[in-house]
Order: C-alpha cells, then structure tokens, then sequence
C-alpha cells in the first residue's frame, strides 16, 4: 500500500518513491531545477510562495514546495515508525 505524506497546502507525495529532499538554494540545485522544468518534469506545489524544499522522485520527476526539508523528512519518518 503507497503511504502518502503532505508536501504541503494539501499536496501529497508518494512517500516510498522520494529519493531525496533537498534545499534549493544551491546552483547545482537550481540548474537541476531548470532541467526538470525544461524537461517538462518539473511540479510546482508552492502555491506561489517561496520554494524551500527540492522533492526528488524517482521517476527524475522534481517537485518543489514551500515546506522546510526537515519538516517533510520528519513527515516521511514518521510514517516509516508507523509502519513499524
């Protein structure tokens, strides 16, 4: 069963396909931003705010949102104890 965690303002992700979050403040970051988005793989959940969180999926999918990284990460361990 595929265990969801919100990335934000009601957005889900997929938690077993994240492969990594990310800050995005970094220049490899953002070039690998604009790539994704080139690449038309690229999925906005910031709602127009600030992005300070790169979702990577591992589908080379990137999702940016407007949540912290630590926050999302506790999300998805949390649900990984759940599991447990």
């Amino acid at each position: 069963m595929t265990k969801l965690v919100n990335i934000g303002f009601g957005n889900m992700a997929a938690s077993n396909r994240i492969v990594s979050i990310i800050s995005p403040e970094s220049q490899p970051v953002k070039r690998l931003i604009k790539i994704a988005r080139d690449s038309n793989k690229l999925i906005d959940a910031t709602y127009g705010r600030r992005t300070r969180a790169v979702v990577i999926i591992d589908s080379d999918h990137i999702i940016l949102s407007s949540v912290q990284p630590e926050t999302i990460s506790q999300r998805v361990m949390q649900q990984s104890e759940v599991e447990e």
